[in-house]
């Protein structure tokens, strides 16, 4: 069953590296050819995909050809950072196809690789990137690979990637990333299985006699939900949120899969274990293209749950990413409440949650262009609060490091120390926890957050697929321009506000636990009322480059916090 096919050299079409830009790195800008399993592949190399998503993904385009996709073992000659040796024939290895982007049928899977000894696969190939990092930890797996179009579009036409997440669960650093990339320059070829085939349907373990190999290469196919389901448990009370959902003052929830791979974990746990009524979960079916829709949780792409809230009949909404790490949260009538602010509302009530109840809490964390609401959480309730860049592996790094137990992004991710990930259902479970020890409504406690801190107004303004040439320079210019001396001390007027500018940098980052200095990482004016404008070249998009604007106002005073952002931003 084993056999030799030569590989092209220097495959960046499968992984793909970079150098840190403007908050990423740069775009190659060239198109690049690679052969997996002797197919032609086409697509642009994103080489920031690598440092921002822990991988590579690329636009699928038809060239792909789905029955001989392949994924290299690049890193057989390579110790990872468990100690462990990736040709440690004993090793364990979680590998997971998200339906995020899937192009593979079931049963059109050929797992080919000539070093792991057990592969961890979720049944009909669907787990998602929290369970992903639940397994990895809980069978301390030397790492997991995760096919994914996260929360981009999907399809034939829509995105594909491949993830990386190491053995403690989280997204790959830049490190191993880095070293992937260079063996991919060196390979010349690589053995194979060619007619190995597993049944991704049938839970339990297969076993395959393997020529030249000393012991049976092990599959094991799991229930894609029951160990993260278990973890939950350990996490959350479920009867008290059961009796939230069931009991005579019954709050009803909404809950949109999106098509994702969210679907059967909506169903069993909320559905099935906490008793929410069956129509209660929508889009709950995953797709390969999610429907034909983005599945990216916000008010634009999550319109028809907004639109579902509106109605007054449900009391808690939510929504979640194709591949479940992300979430919108929503309150009666369409009350949004935004990720900076759903971060801080969890920090300040962090304590309605068991889990922490029994760990305690050593810090909060968040991304830079978070906007600062969990800083005065953090300093109300006498907890560090460290800023980092965004990608989730800097929270990871701060979490192994005995540094952080909560943490999240302005992007919609929100996650704990359970797991190296961010974790959108963990998020829901973590909002229906406050509600029921708070016995409030979504709004009102919402409002009460705000009327005891203050209100961080937060609008973030995204320009797609700009050719990454002229975003690159556009970002080069105006850094120029506000680093300047002269700059400093200068006032703007927006409608009845006067504003004078305090600092601008290029935001650096030193991490606390191994002392790694990361630089340009987003342009920042801070301006003396704790107001902030931020600028970044970013993206986890394929196709160009996304220019990225925060602007984030402090409000205290109580007889203003109660306007939307827009008509802030316009006075």
């Amino acid at each position: 069953m084993k056999g030799v096919r030569k590989a092209v050299p220097e495959p960046r079409g499968i992984v793909a590296e970079g150098t840190a830009a403007e908050g990423g790195a740069e775009d190659s800008g060239n198109k690049e050819e690679a052969r997996p399993g002797g197919t032609k592949a086409t697509g642009t190399v994103l080489r920031r995909e690598v440092r921002e998503v822990g991988g590579c993904r690329g636009v699928q385009g038809l060239e792909y050809n789905s029955e001989d996709l392949e994924i290299n073992p690049l890193w057989d000659r390579q110790p990872v950072q468990s100690g462990k040796d990736w040709d440690d024939w004993g090793a364990d290895f979680r590998a997971g196809e998200n339906v995020g982007g899937r192009v593979l049928n079931d049963f059109q899977i050929s797992f080919r690789f000539a070093v792991i000894g057990r592969l961890v696969i979720g049944q009909h190939g669907i787990l998602s990137t929290p369970a992903v990092s639940c397994i990895i930890r809980k069978i301390k797996a030397i790492g997991g690979i995760v096919l994914t179009a996260s929360h981009n579009p999907g399809g034939p036409d829509g995105d594909f990637g491949v993830k990386f997440n190491v053995a403690n669960g989280g997204p790959a650093p830049e490190t191993v990333t880095e070293k992937i990339y260079q063996i991919s320059k060196t390979i010349e070829e690589y053995a194979i299985c060619p007619d190995l085939r597993i049944d991704l349907s049938r839970l339990g373990r297969q076993e395959f006699d393997l020529e030249n190999k000393f012991k049976p290469f092990r599959v094991e196919i799991v229930d894609s939900v029951e160990v993260y389901l278990n973890m939950l448990r350990t996490i959350f009370d479920f009867t008290a949120i059961k009796a939230l959902l069931t009991g005579p003052n019954q709050l009803k929830i909404r809950i949109d899969a999106m098509h994702g791979v969210m679907g059967p974990y909506v169903r069993r746990i909320l559905c099935d274990e906490l008793g929410a009524p069956a129509n209660s979960a929508v889009n709950c079916v995953p797709l390969e293209d999610f429907g034909g829709q983005h599945p990216d949780p916000n008010l634009t792409y999550a319109s028809s749950l907004l639109d579902a809230m509106k109605g007054g009949e449900f009391g808690f909404g939510a929504a979640f990413d194709g591949d479940g790490e992300r979430n919108m949260i929503l309150g009666q009538n369409g009350f949004f409440v935004n990720p900076s602010d759903s971060l801080a509302v969890i920090a300040a009530n962090i304590f309605c949650i068991p889990y922490f109840q029994h760990t305690g809490v050593r810090g909060f964390a968040r991304s830079m262009p978070t906007s600062m609401a969990l800083d005065r959480v953090g300093k109300a309730m006498k907890i560090p609060v460290y800023e980092t860049p965004t990608g989730w592996k800097f929270f990871g790094n701060l979490m192994d490091g005995g540094k952080c137990s909560l943490c999240g992004e302005e992007s919609f991710g929100t996650g704990s120390d359970h797991i190296r990930e961010k974790d959108g259902l963990w998020a829901v479970l973590a909002w229906l926890s406050i509600l029921v020890a708070r016995k409030q409504s979504v709004e009102e406690l919402m409002k009460e957050h705000w009327a005891r801190f203050g209100r961080n107004y937060y609008c973030r303004f995204d320009y797609e697929e700009v050719d990454s040439r002229v975003a690159h320079k556009l970002m080069r210019d105006l850094e120029a321009v506000i680093t300047d001396r002269s700059f400093a001390s200068q006032q703007f007027a927006v409608g009845n506000h006067n504003f004078t500018v305090e600092k601008t940098d290029n935001f650096e980052y030193t991490d606390p636990v191994d002392g790694i200095v990361y630089r340009n990482q987003g342009l920042r004016m801070i301006l003396t009322d704790g107001s902030r404008l931020i600028f970044r070249q970013s993206g986890t998009r394929s196709t160009g480059s996304t220019i990225r604007i925060y602007a984030e106002c402090y409000e205290r005073d109580p007889t203003k916090i109660d306007r939307e952002p827009q008509v802030t931003k316009n006075n």
